[in-house]
């Protein structure tokens, strides 16, 4: 992960990343008021929220603009400019998706229709960022993705261009195994989809439609399973943490204290004299 920060004025900067969670390139949050990006393309699906103000640009020579509570997206090899819609300038957060994420067919769709104010997708976009907040969040911030993604699809009434669909249960009962066999480094959703057959939307749907949980909580509540054996059994909480598949001990007291109401130490210290 890198993280670049470009401070030109008080009210202009920049912060980006590459997160590892599979469909995701580039994370972009900027803070801007005179710049003005000029007429350029990308090859991948620029996906945005303005947080504060308003921006303008043209895509494909029809002008347009986002400000408020919805998700735009900007499709690739399209050509669009931008720049503020006042001189208080703007704030936005921007995924920038793979190409196959939403697919070729969704281009033309979306040059005609490119904002959404559907909650779901906004709590899709808010979910992931939420998720990529945190080294251990990568298993979360694909689940939510490929659920707003499919949203985004629907709604552009293009393909959904899943596999053919396996019976619900079988296909959750076959990504536990999976995530049963490797809990401490779980398989991100893409390669669990290439091993089953089967979309990352569809395996989130029916691993929770199955077990009444989404495949990121279920193998948060296996970590922290494993961590109270292993802090009974006397390991040191840093080690405990790494053992149980955390990414550190601070990671692990998070999760803990969610899960189990107290936190690592507490819990180790409330054992009978």
């Amino acid at each position: 992960m890198y993280d670049r920060r470009v401070l030109d004025t008080p009210r202009e900067w920049v912060r980006a990343w590459k997160p590892q969670v599979p469909g995701i390139h580039e994370v972009f949050h900027a803070s801007f008021a005179g710049h003005a990006y000029p007429p350029h393309t990308h090859d991948a699906w620029t996906v945005f929220i303005v947080d504060r103000g308003a921006v303008r640009y043209d895509l494909e020579a029809r002008h347009r603009g986002a400000a408020g509570r919805r998700v735009t997206i900007l499709p690739p090899h399209v050509s669009h400019d931008g720049r503020a819609a006042a001189t208080t300038g703007y704030r936005k957060r921007v995924l920038y998706l793979d190409e196959e994420v939403l697919g070729k067919r969704l281009i033309g769709p979306a040059v005609d229709r490119p904002d959404f104010d559907d909650p779901a997708i906004v709590h899709g976009f808010e979910a992931v960022h939420r998720a990529l907040r945190h080294p251990d969040g990568t298993l979360e911030a694909e689940s939510h993705l490929a659920l707003m993604a499919e949203r985004i699809r629907r709604r552009l009434r293009g393909p959904l261009e899943d596999p053919p669909v396996v019976a619900g249960d079988v296909l959750a009962a076959s990504l536990r195994e999976l995530l049963d066999d490797l809990c401490g480094e779980p398989p991100t959703l893409a390669e669990a989809g290439a091993l089953l057959h089967a979309s990352p939307s569809q395996l989130v749907r029916s691993f929770t439609r199955t077990f009444g949980i989404a495949p990121h909580r279920y193998v948060v509540g296996r970590r922290i399973d494993a961590a109270r054996r292993l802090l009974l059994d006397g390991v040191p909480l840093a080690r405990a943490a790494v053992d149980a598949g955390f990414h550190d001990q601070a990671h692990m007291t998070r999760h803990f204290r969610r899960h189990v109401g107290v936190t690592p130490g507490r819990y180790v210290a409330s054992a009978p004299g």
